[in-house]
């Protein structure tokens, strides 16, 4: 019997094998990729398998293992009697660009990824360019940075002191869960969250909070942040016009902003938002705030403006969004009621965190609604993400019913008390263009005035060449502010995020860098 010759449309010579890898799967790849650069064109007849491996020095095994795959992908076709063939493909859905065949490593994922990197010079067409979407273009305007990379360090924002937290009796409880889990809650699960969980949260601000609500008031959510994106998308509409403080947390402007809000800056003053300046927003029906310690300057509204604002709700028929992102941290009597547990009308959505109490990564966050918009809202969350992770809220619900939370939360407090005290007693004085200290009474950062956005700017970065991580009071205000740029600047420091002698320590530092400027 004669062997029939290799096809002459198909050369193996430019196939380069490495033999320490996965024979099979480089043969598939490499013929992979020749079909979609257009070198091995629809039609084109390929070797026989015996015939190949022998031109390629390898075990016909290989290469029945790679031609396997190409066939169940598509990639070529066998014809009774006639042999092996590259499929028929549309030429508009190959590629331009010519790609390597050049094989060094093992393929696991179905992309060239262990081809030479040519591939990675294909032209990278911007999403909106291609879907012509008003929503697309709104998420380019307003996402959220990339987090701060490494381990926390002095003085990183909107971190605690998770490096007290309970670890030991947190892994105890995850243990127990799983060791004889009830079944039944390994099934999808209500969209407004654990009832037990709930139900313990409604305890805790009925009795730390001074908050009236149940637990059928009560929506769990995947963090803070999630919670205000559900208001925006529940509450606006797009053109709709949306009070936030300014300068405030922009991450809540940008949730609001890709719904389709009109954002509207709202002045703080000493008091807290300005309600005399959120009245004239003729089409604003919504405002977002930040009462038990505005974010970012750390100031407390005031009684009279808290009755003043929910005044304004109830004669607009607006919404409040509360966020009471670190309301536990009062350091002179008890923490503060909310601004809803003044709310008579229905008007205010409470927003509640454990990533301030815990740690960020928990992913644990709660509304508190009225009752009117419970169901409506369980029903929004349900469409993205069906229902909470179980286990986190089981352990969380076991972790406040057997008194770990409100000992962790006290816990908590002594130890952001002392860090503050830290950094308060160690702060470096007579700084050129930095103004004084403020009076921290709580949360778990401070604001500093700086004389200048320029200043701002040249003692961050003196502070980032020491390894100290400040952020710039200047990036919490909206782009179209018409406040005076020297107004805008200073600098935020939390104080929470790490011990007491790294706070020393990098003050040292900054005394040292700050003084050369």
């Amino acid at each position: 019997m004669t062997r029939e010759p290799l096809s002459l449309s198909f050369n193996p010579a430019g196939i380069e094998l490495d033999r320490r890898q996965g024979l099979s799967r480089q043969l598939y790849q490499a013929l992979r990729v020749r079909v979609l650069d257009g070198r091995l064109a629809s039609g084109t007849r390929l070797p026989a398998s015996r015939d190949l491996a022998a031109a390629l020095a390898i075990s016909r095994n290989s290469v029945v293992r790679a031609y396997d795959q190409l066939y169940a992908e598509g990639f070529i076709e066998g014809r009774v009697g006639d042999g092996t063939y590259v499929a028929q493909l549309p030429h508009s859905a190959l590629p331009v660009k010519k790609l390597s065949t050049k094989v060094s490593t093992g393929f696991s994922t179905g992309l060239p990824t262990a081809l030479s990197t040519d591939w990675l010079d294909l032209p990278v067409v911007p999403s909106s360019k291609v879907i012509h979407s008003g929503a697309l273009e709104r998420v380019e305007k307003h996402h959220l940075p990339s987090p701060p990379s490494g381990p926390p360090r002095a003085f990183r924002v909107g971190v605690p002191a998770f490096d007290l937290f309970p670890f030991e009796v947190w892994a105890k409880l995850n243990a127990a869960f799983w060791r004889k889990p009830d079944l039944q809650q390994l099934c999808y699960g209500d969209p407004a969250g654990d009832g037990r969980l709930r139900g313990l949260i409604a305890a805790y601000l009925r009795s730390a909070r001074g908050m009236q609500c149940s637990a059928e008031q009560i929506v769990i959510t995947s963090g803070a942040q999630q919670a205000i994106s559900l208001c925006a998308q529940l509450l606006v509409e797009p053109g709709d016009g949306v009070g936030i403080e300014n300068p405030g947390y922009r991450a809540a402007g940008h949730a609001f902003a890709v719904a389709g809000a009109r954002l509207h800056g709202v002045a703080v003053d000493s008091e807290g938002i300005d309600c005399g300046e959120l009245a004239k927003l003729t089409d604003c029906r919504l405002a977002y705030v930040t009462p038990s310690h505005q974010y970012p300057t750390g100031v407390v509204m005031s009684l009279a403006r808290r009755l003043e604002l929910l005044a304004w709700a109830e004669r607009t028929q607006g919404w409040i969004v509360e966020d009471d992102y670190d309301g536990e941290y009062r350091y002179s009597g008890a923490p503060l009621a909310p601004l809803a547990a003044l709310d008579r009308q229905g008007r205010v959505l409470y927003v509640g965190t454990f990533g301030k109490v815990a740690f960020p990564a928990l992913r644990l966050g709660y509304l508190v609604l009225p009752r009117g918009l419970v169901d409506a809202f369980s029903q929004r969350r349900a469409v993205d993400v069906r229902h909470s992770e179980v286990s986190t809220q089981a352990v969380m619900a076991e972790f406040m019913a057997a008194g770990h939370f409100q000992r962790h939360i006290r816990r908590m407090r002594r130890a952001a008390l002392s860090r503050r005290n830290t950094l308060l007693s160690g702060w470096p004085l007579d700084i050129p263009g930095i103004g004084p200290l403020p009076t921290v009474a709580a949360g778990l950062h401070m604001t500093v005035p700086v004389d200048s956005v320029a200043r701002e700017r040249e003692l961050i970065e003196s502070a980032c060449s020491v390894d100290v991580e400040i952020n710039g009071l200047s990036s919490y205000w909206l782009p179209e502010s018409t406040t005076a740029p020297e107004q805008r600047a200073g600098l935020v420091l939390g104080f929470a995020a790490v011990p007491e002698k790294a706070i020393e320590a990098a003050l040292g530092r900054l005394r040292a860098v700050w003084r050369d400027r």
